[in-house]
């Protein structure tokens, strides 16, 4: 595929809202929010606003009756992962591109193992600090997309969809080895997600008290550790290369773990500590500030 010419969106929140403004933009009426009807009313009814901007965005219903789009972004949360899957399939035409937007290390091969002729990109969201209050949606820092494939699995598909975030000016980049990327990614996930719930913290905590960053390191060299028994390697450099990233976010921001705490949601815990204790086993790495943050983090999801 050397051009998409439609897209959408599954998952309104606010990366995936703060992204798809500017993909709508450009594409106009070829891109839309894909959403049940009870969700297209209320979107329909109240509208968004991104960074004080009413936001209008052009929705289309979940649907047997479908054409299939070109691209197709992610942007639920892991625990809605299957489900979206589900969703999206009438959409899902040979060619369609599968871009997720998730935390984590395995969304790629679920969207894979559900979609095995599609091209599925490797991508995450790296430096946005957006945040979703009702129908506010904000943001200071727009960050960049990072995306790519795996030995080079669908380079037309890495071509097409360069090219339209080029075109619609979405920050992207492209690394040379995308799933160290994702592991790195990973890696800040499971640091600064984790802690900052556990501490009610913003970025801000981080950036200015050192027992918290410490704190927050110490849970990230876990992760260093078990990518070095898993063969992908990060390193010391890794964490230090996190720094003048979240130095440079606003100190009111707050990670989507810590949104989902304080407004009652379910979090991704068992994705990113869940996770590490899984691999912590898998390879014999002890991994015990995770546990100790899997057990704390499940009981204030009951809190």
């Amino acid at each position: 595929m050397s051009d998409i010419r439609t897209a959408a969106l599954i998952g309104l929140g606010a990366i995936g809202a703060a992204y798809a403004e500017r993909l709508q933009t450009h594409l106009k009426e070829d891109f839309h929010v894909l959403a049940d009807e009870g969700r297209i009313t209320r979107y329909r009814d109240h509208g968004i606003r991104i960074n004080g901007r009413e936001t209008r965005f052009r929705y289309k219903p979940l649907t047997d009756e479908a054409e299939p789009i070109d691209l197709i972004l992610f942007g639920v949360k892991n625990d809605q992962l299957d489900e979206a899957i589900d969703c999206v399939r009438p959409f899902v035409g040979p060619e369609t591109i599968l871009l997720p937007l998730l935390n984590g290390i395995s969304s790629e091969e679920d969207l894979k193992a559900a979609f095995p002729d599609n091209p599925v990109l490797y991508a995450m969201c790296v430096g946005i600090d957006a945040q979703r209050k009702e129908r506010d949606i904000r943001y200071s820092k727009l960050g960049q997309i990072t995306f790519g494939t795996r030995a080079g699995e669908y380079p037309e598909a890495e071509t097409a969809v360069e090219n339209l975030f080029r075109a619609a000016d979405v920050p992207y980049e492209i690394p040379d080895d995308i799933w160290r990327e994702m592991w790195w990614k990973f890696m800040i996930n499971v640091g600064v997600n984790q802690t900052s719930s556990v501490l009610r913290a913003p970025y801000g905590i981080f950036q200015t008290i050192h027992s918290a960053r410490s704190w927050m390191e110490e849970v990230m060299k876990e992760v260093v550790l078990v990518s070095q028994a898993a063969g992908v390697g990060l390193n010391d450099r890794d964490i230090t290369r996190f720094r003048p990233v979240l130095d440079s976010l606003s100190p009111e921001g707050k990670t989507s773990m810590l949104q989902d705490i304080e407004h009652g949601r379910k979090t991704e815990v068992e994705f990113l500590a869940g996770k590490m204790v899984e691999l912590g086993e898998k390879y014999g790495v002890p991994v015990p500030e995770n546990e100790h943050l899997l057990k704390v983090i499940r009981v204030l999801e009951k809190m």
